[in-house]
Order: structure tokens, then C-alpha cells, then sequence
């Protein structure tokens, strides 16, 4: 499998799971704001933080309706494209966001939403490009970004197994040599039960790249399992505040939540282990206590021949292990053995 570099991160198997936070427009405009969430994901442990570029007249017709989702976090009878611009962010302030990231020590990514955003975000030498779910199936926008030479993280929500190698021919076509994506249920909120993590061993099998996982169910359990089942990068909304007004609080993590899922990622990273069934330190002196060994049953005279009924299996297991006792029923004992003695082969002729 191709390993996926960004920013000197290394994404794919043995690698930690690169994990990004998503701002996406739940800064609601607001540069202080979009500025604080930089701050907390760096402080959640995040590899990386995401926001939303685009220019809402290149991206929506007019009369596009809103999701259900959308119109029970937002305000009655605004359209689409209204609420699009009230949280369309200026290009300038990505270069803000950029050089705070940077002071944070965290990657800065953005979802290009329409050429002109992907043109801007070339501009401004961004180490990938996080191409949305929406856009799978947008070959001259696959193209334009292939054409950077950036990797590539690919959101494959909707899609079809079929779709998803269409779009990689483009942008291997175009270009592009460093490629994973993101297996993603395009629900807001996910349901659990529609989410099947299984989707990212079929997709990794099928393509041999880097398969991860964005996350839009609530909670953190399931952005956990995704990790156990082997996704090398995660994907997961937050916000300062839930209760904040906007289509993606609610169905966001708050900051504590963040940094709780960071912590249990890296966690269940650790004990995924090596796979190599060993017992570890702790193991051997465990086994020392709660294993058992061959002990005196009874006061075994000199000279005495062993019998079965002479042996007993007790604790501790620092001694003769129990399957050794077929060979030692028949021999002769060297010296009067007390009751209760753990056995050693000496003692026996």
C-alpha cells in the first residue's frame, strides 16, 4: 500500500491514525472565532484542522433547498444560498488561519468547494487537498486539483464502489500520485447502524490506498471502533459550542469531547498491538503466581519410588510444570522431601 505524506506526517499502515478536526463553517463567520477553534484543536492533540473554502455563487443555482437537517439548525425562511453567504468566509482569512495553524504546530486543510476556492488554496501551498463528498463525481474539479501534484484525501459519501474508481482514474490521470480516502455516510447525524466501517476493508482492498473514516454519527464510539477496524485517518466535526446557531453544531463534538476521542484513539491505537500472541512483562510475573507446579502431595521418604497419588498441583507456577508428571512417576527420590515442597528434578534420580 502507497504510504500518503502530508506535512511531514505519514498516513497508512503502522503509521498513528491521522486525525482531523472539523471547523468546517462552525465559526459562523466569525474570524475570532474560526481563530479560537485553532487553538482547541491544537489543544485536543488533532494532527490537523479543517475548514470549508468556496464562493457561494460559484457553488449553488438559485432555489436550491436546504436538508431537513439544516432547516431545524437554522432560521425559518432563509434559502440555501443566503445561509451559504452568511457563512462564506473571505480568502484572506484562510491566510490568517493558515499562519495561526502553523504557530499551533497543527496541519491547516480546507475543503475546496469550487475551482475557485481549489485555485486560491493552491496559492497558498497547502500540504493536501480534502476533496468533499459532493464533488466525487466532478471530473473537471478532480482534474484542477490533481494538476497541484498535492495528495489527495477523497470523501467518498454517496458514492459506489464504481464511482470511487472512476474518480481515482481522473486524478491518477491528471496527475495525482498520493491518494487515501475516506469512507463516509453523508447523514447529518449518521445513524450508527448505516454507518458499515466494514465499507473501509472493501475500499482498501479494492484500491490499495490509505482508507480512513469521516465520521458524522454523534458521540465518539463509533469514530473509536473505526480506529480498531483500521482506519489511518479520521475525520470528525466540532465546535466550540453546540448550542451555537448553525447547520453543524448540534451533530458536532464540543471541545471536551475533542480531546476525549483524541485520547481513546491513541489509546486503542496502543492496544492494538503487534499482533504477536506473547505474554508480556507483567504476564510472567503473573504466571508466576497463578500458574501451577508439581508439589509434595504428602512427605515422600528417600529412596521412595514416585506414585501419582505423591504429586499434587498447586501454586505457585514457578516449579515443575504439570505436564511433567508422567515422567516423573517412577523414579526414586534422593533425599526425604517435606509436604507442600514445590519438586525440582534433582531430587529425583
Amino acid at each position: 500500500m502507497n504510504i500518503v505524506e502530508i506535512a511531514g506526517r505519514k498516513i497508512g499502515p503502522g503509521r498513528p491514525c491521522f486525525i482531523i478536526a472539523e471547523a468546517g463553517v462552525n465559526h459562523n463567520c466569525r474570524v475570532d472565532l474560526a481563530l479560537r477553534m485553532v487553538d482547541l484543536a491544537a489543544e485536543a492533540g488533532v494532527d490537523a484542522v479543517k475548514f470549508q473554502t468556496y464562493k457561494t455563487d460559484n457553488v449553488y443555482s438559485p432555489g436550491v433547498p436546504k436538508a431537513d437537517y439544516m432547516k431545524k439548525a437554522t432560521e425559518a425562511g432563509e434559502s440555501m444560498t443566503e445561509m451559504a453567504r452568511k457563512l462564506e468566509l473571505p480568502f484572506e482569512v484562510f491566510v490568517e488561519l493558515q499562519a495561526h495553524c502553523r504557530r499551533r504546530n497543527v496541519v491547516f486543510l480546507s475543503s475546496p468547494f469550487d475551482e475557485e476556492s481549489a485555485d486560491f488554496l493552491a496559492t497558498l501551498d497547502v500540504p493536501a487537498f480534502k476533496i468533499p463528498s459532493g464533488e466525487i463525481t466532478n471530473e473537471p474539479m478532480l482534474e484542477r486539483i490533481a494538476r497541484t501534484g498535492k495528495p489527495v484525501i477523497l470523501s467518498t459519501g454517496m458514492a459506489e464502489l464504481d464511482e470511487i474508481g472512476s474518480a481515482i482514474r481522473v486524478l491518477n490521470k491528471a496527475g495525482n500520485r498520493e491518494l487515501a480516502l475516506l469512507h463516509c455516510v453523508s447523514q447529518y447525524p449518521a445513524a450508527p447502524a448505516d454507518v458499515n466501517l466494514r465499507a473501509m476493508r472493501t475500499m482498501e482492498a479494492a484500491f490499495d490506498v490509505p482508507v480512513g473514516f469521516s465520521d458524522h454519527t454523534l458521540g465518539t464510539h463509533v469514530t473509536v471502533a473505526a480506529v480498531a477496524l483500521g482506519a489511518r485517518i479520521l475525520e470528525k466535526h466540532f465546535t466550540v459550542d453546540r448550542d451555537l446557531p448553525g447547520p453543524d453544531h448540534q451533530a458536532s463534538l464540543d471541545p471536551a469531547q475533542l480531546k476525549a476521542m483524541v485520547a481513546q484513539v491513541r489509546e486503542v491505537e496502543s492496544a492494538l498491538g503487534d499482533g504477536r500472541k506473547i505474554p508480556t512483562a507483567r504476564e510472567r510475573e503473573t504466571a508466576a503466581l497463578v500458574r501451577k507446579s508439581l508439589v509434595a502431595a504428602a512427605a515422600i521418604p528417600a529412596g521412595a519410588v514416585l506414585t501419582e497419588t505423591m504429586l499434587a498441583i498447586k501454586r505457585p507456577g514457578n516449579g515443575l510444570a504439570p505436564s511433567l508428571r508422567p515422567s516423573l512417576v517412577g523414579r526414586k527420590a534422593r533425599r526425604a522431601i517435606p509436604p507442600g515442597t514445590l519438586l525440582a528434578l534433582d531430587m529425583f534420580e
